[in-house]
Order: structure tokens, then sequence, then C-alpha cells
């Protein structure tokens, strides 16, 4: 039975809640597309207990109805200073729909994983509302879905280009990538009696002002502009240029202002902080979350978001690897903040502790499970780089890739003695540890880190993320060749019979992805049904803004050569690529059987269904027939 806390333990989401805590009026109210559930990976429970930290008194009305007579947005009546919006952990396209455009029936991040909770564009749709209702109050948006459509961006679901999501909600500032760093800022000022509008010279910002305008001055920025939404409209190698201009500069130590002209308004956007240190990350994680939904779900059903994660630890956000149709470095940053020990070891205490754990930690991980405390050897060397990716094409020669800090962390986790197992979950960055790839190998870090991971931290599965077996596919998605992945699953099969484990490993492909031909998926499935594997872990490729794959698909050009890349765009050849997945399914085999006949591929059709055609009686084609009996002579 879970124990009954005060409902003062929540931040407040009623009125009746307000009136608990002894308040007549909020200085800060958030609106989230997600239900609301106290935990720190869930960017509103963040968001809410920072404000909460600088001493602002704080409501959230998750998930308000959008359709009736706006009641949920007037509850809690009107914020002293703003209001902020997200539409949640997710872009709420992404959280709708497939990659082939169909409504998706449920949604994780609401009790009972009900659809429907939510608008689609959840950003726009509610700082609309709330612009309606309350024109003289401030609204700041931030999260995923704002922080990537922060420019002049292609949106697949209604197949067009459109302006920084600013223009279309209104809003009086975005917040991009991960926010606790300027919103702390921004409290100290208001705290202090600056007032909103003044906040435009704040770090990591987005805002829009009138061409005539001057901008705001910081002699510390240098000024970039971009090609105006306009030209980007008529122009679609203006609109690629772009994108790798915004890129390059949100990898950057220390970044460039951008603006960009849409219409008669002038879009700014600030330069980044930093990544944040040890102490400012713990500062985050630390913070009195119940690490719970609010009790009024609870006749409603669990919230699958927070079965999945609620017994995880997430040891550092940001990922270095850069990869074309990712959004992690663009939202979280390239350079990885990583959370001290004693801040995780906390945190291992408060989920033991919890009243429902049975002894096993779901995840210690991050974004990539293994990047926890790599940074450059030589920072000086980091503040000079713009590269989009550490680890492609080649790991960089600074950056420290050791994975001792992880496995010294994993040890002390199983030490504690509520904790019978800690797994890693989150997918492993396998190229990592691979030698021939990864040479930075001289202590035996990598070997050490892998054996702790298959014999003590894996839960009958090791995920990792391949993506794909063409090399060229693989080169416009930034990763490495498919070659690696094959000196990894030897090192992982070597480990296993050592210890006499019988765990799988679980490859994670992407089809339909820029670069990619139906002939590469068909290898692609001889390749790995040859390696042992029957693939379930597939995903169709979607274009979400600001990946250097989604510029591609809209453009048909790479970003940064402004060549062309031949993508497959209509649903009919999506599909096709994404069968090859499933060769072992009887319904798909005929199909695969005439495409291959067609392309002239008899090899491949031996490959993937020698052994179901046996005894078939079909005829072979003359063709195919000459063709067999030619690789036979040889």
């Amino acid at each position: 039975m879970m124990e009954e806390r005060p409902i003062t333990d929540w931040l407040p989401i009623t009125k009746k809640e307000v009136e608990k805590r002894g308040w007549d009026e909020l200085d800060v109210i958030l609106i989230s597309g997600d239900a609301y559930v106290d935990h720190p990976s869930f960017g509103t429970a963040v968001i809410g207990r920072i404000i909460e930290d600088e001493g602002f008194k704080i409501g959230i009305i998750a998930q308000p109805n959008w359709k009736d007579d706006l009641r949920d947005f007037k509850k809690l009546g009107k914020p002293k200073y703003f209001f902020g919006v997200t539409a949640g952990c997710m872009d709420s396209m992404v959280n709708h729909y497939t990659a082939n455009k169909r409504l998706r029936s449920t949604d994780a991040y609401t009790p009972g994983g009900a659809a429907g909770f939510r608008p689609d564009y959840a950003t726009t749709v509610y700082t609309n509302i709330l612009k309606e209702l309350y024109p003289d109050v401030p609204v700041m948006i931030g999260g995923i879905e704002a922080s990537l459509r922060r420019v002049t961006h292609y949106d697949y679901w209604e197949d067009q280009l459109k302006p920084s999501v600013v223009v279309d909600s209104k809003a009086d500032i975005l917040v991009y990538g991960m926010g606790d760093q300027p919103l702390r800022e921004m409290l100290q000022l208001l705290k202090k009696g600056v007032p909103f509008s003044n906040l435009k010279t704040i770090k990591q910002v987005a805002f829009l002002q009138d061409k005539s305008e001057e901008l705001p001055k910081n002699k510390n920025w240098e000024t970039v502009e971009l090609a105006s939404h306009e030209e980007c409209l008529t122009d679609k190698l203006k609109y690629a240029a772009n994108f790798k201009i915004v890129e390059v500069e949100s990898n950057k130590w220390e970044a460039n202002r951008i603006i960009q002209h849409v219409g008669d308004q002038t879009l700014v956007i600030n330069p980044p902080y930093k990544t944040m240190m040890e102490k400012e990350i713990d500062q985050s994680f630390d913070l009195p979350y119940t690490r719970l939904p609010h009790p009024k779900y609870k006749k409603r059903g669990a919230i699958p978001a927070y079965d999945m994660i609620k017994f995880s630890i997430n040891m550092h956000r940001g990922c270095f690897g850069g990869c074309s149709f990712c959004t992690i470095s663009a939202h979280q940053g390239k350079f990885i903040a990583s959370r001290s020990e004693k801040s995780i070891l906390d945190e291992v205490e408060q989920v033991v502790n919890h009243p429902e754990f049975r002894g096993y930690i779901s995840d210690l991980g991050g974004p990539s499970a293994n990047m926890y405390k790599m940074k450059g050897k030589d920072e000086a060397i980091c503040a000079r780089c713009s590269s989009p990716s550490c680890i492609h094409p080649v790991i960089c020669s600074n950056l420290d890739t050791s994975h001792k800090p992880m496995t010294e962390l994993y040890r002390k986790v199983d030490a504690n003695p509520k904790v019978k197992k800690a797994f890693v979950g989150s997918g492993i960055r396998y190229d990592l540890l691979v030698d021939d790839f990864n040479k930075n190998n001289d202590d035996g870090n990598h070997d050490e880190y892998i054996e702790q991971v298959i014999t003590r931290h894996v839960s009958g599965r090791l995920k990792v993320a391949p993506e794909h077996t063409s090399d060229a596919t693989l080169r416009v998605m930034r990763k490495p060749s498919f070659k690696y992945f094959h000196q990894f699953k030897e090192k992982y099969d070597r480990l296993s019979e050592k210890h006499n484990l019988k765990q799988q490993l679980i490859p994670y492909f992407i089809s339909s992805h820029p670069g990619c031909e139906e002939e590469d998926m068909a290898n692609l499935a001889a390749e790995t049904k040859d390696m042992g594997f029957q693939l379930e872990q597939v995903q169709d490729f979607m274009p979400t803004p600001m990946t250097v794959a989604e510029v591609i698909y809209y453009t048909g050009v790479h970003p940064y050569t402004l060549k062309p890349i031949k993508t497959v765009k209509t649903k009919e050849e999506k599909l096709n690529q994404n069968k090859y997945f499933f060769w072992y399914k009887r319904e798909n085999q005929d199909w695969i059987r005439q495409r291959l006949t067609k392309a002239q591929r008899p090899d491949l059709i031996d490959k993937l269904l020698g052994d179901q055609q046996k005894g078939r009686g079909k005829e072979v084609p003359k063709w195919l027939e000459e063709k067999r009996k030619k690789q036979n002579k040889r």
C-alpha cells in the first residue's frame, strides 16, 4: 500500500490546494500538455520545483481542456509575473502521430494511457488561449516542442515550412534547451523588480521585436543573420544553409546571437549558456520531488511514462553523438552535464525507500547510457570547436571516453543492500566500446565496463542502436560503419559465453532514412538475418524539426554540403522499406520475392527466403535460374 502524504507535498494544481498553502495569489502558473508527475524526469516538475526553490508561489494546470468554456485556464486565476507553457515531454505532433501520420491510440503521459488530452501544436494552442484571456500577462514558452521550433522549420505533419513558434503562439519569450539556467536568472531579476519586458538580454531565450528596433546591447555577443523566413519559403537551399548555422552555433562553447527576419519583425535568439556544472545540475535533481504522480489521477489509471521510469535514475544530460535524425543534442546540448556521485547515490536512497520498490532499479543511464563524466581532456580545444559530433566520422582525440567513473558508480549502487539488481535500460553507445573505433582503451576500461554491464546490469536484453547496415546510409546518419557492430557483437558473445549467460542483444534500426534505398533495406534484412537476429525494435524515419535528416527530407540536399541526397517520401515507398524488417512474416514473403526478382537480386532472395522457398513448387524465372547456376559454379 502507498503511504498517504499531505497534498501540500505536491505543487498545487487546484484552487483548493492553493488555498491550503495559505496563498491568495500565484506568482507563476505553468500549463502543461502532460499529467503532473512530480519526478525529475518530467520537465514540468523540474521547472515547477526550480520556481518554488527561488521563492515564488507556483501552480500547475496539467492537460487543460481547450475545447470547452476554457474554465481550466481560469481556475487558478491570474499570476503575478507570468504564465509558463510547455507541450510536455514530447513534441505534441510526435506524441499524436506515427511516421505514416496515423493517429496514435494512446498517450504515455496521460493517466490510463488515454489519447486526446492535449491538442495538436499544444504550445501554440495553449498560448493563444492565454493571450486571449489575459492579454496583459506575459507568456513564456519552453520544452522540446518550443525549443526545436524556435526558427523557421519544416513541419512534416502539415508538409510546409513554418515560422518560429514565437510567431504563431504570440508568446512574449521562448526559453530553448534545458531551461534551468535561464529560468533561475529570470526569476532572480524579477525578484529584484526588473520588468518581464526587460529580460531580453538573458542567454538561451528567443523573442520577436519590430524590424526597426535596435537589438538589445551586449558587447560580448557577435550577431549572425539567417536568411529570412520569406526567403526560405522560396529557396530551399537557403533554408538548408540556415540549418547549418543554427546547428553550428548550438554546438559551440561560446556561441553567437542569431537573428532572422519574419515579415516586419526580427526573431532574436540569444546564445546558449555553457553546459551546467556538476553543482548546477545537482541543484535541479536534488529538489524535493515526491517522485509520484499527483494523487488526483488515482482513479484514472496508471501513467505509462511514469511506470516506465519510476525506479530509474538519470545520471547525466546531453549527447555528443550528433546523429542526423536525433533531437537530443539540439535540445540538451552536445557537451555532457554529469551529476555528482553523491547526488546519484542520494537518489538511489530515495528510490529504494519508495513503498513499491521491490529491489530492482530499471535504469542507471541517460540519453546515451555510457557518456557519464565524459568531456574534453583540454577544454580550451572544446572552446574552439564547432563540430556537431565528437565521435563522427572519428572519435575526437581530445575526448576522454573512460568508462571507469560509470563502472565504479555501478558498483557502489550494487553495494546498496536494498538493491537486488540495477539495470542499464538506456541504449548503450556500442561504438565507444569497440577498440578499432575507439582507441582510448590502454587501461582496458572498455572491457571492464562492458563485462560489468553484461554480468550485473542486463535485464535479459541489452539495447544498442546500429540503426542501419549500409555504410552510405550510416554516413548520412552520422553513425559508424556496421563493421564495428559486428566487432561489438563478437565481444558481447565472447563475454556472455565466458560467464555462461544467455542474454539477448537487441539492435535498433531505422527504415526510410535519407540516403537509404529499398535495396539497402533488403541488404539490411539479409545481413541481420545472417547474424541471427529477427528484428523487432525498428522504426520508420520521421522528420522532426531541427535535425539534419529533416532538412534533407524537405530540401533534398545535405545542409553542410548542399549536395543532393535521395530520400523516399511517399507512404507506399516508406511502407515498402519497412516491410524488409519483417521478412520472416509469411504475409511479406511473396511481396519480397517479387520485388527482389524485379531488382534482379537472386542472391538476396536466397539469403532471405531460401529456406522458405523449398517445396513451394513455384516456377523460377529463366534469368534467375541462369544467375544461380553461375553463382553455384563459382
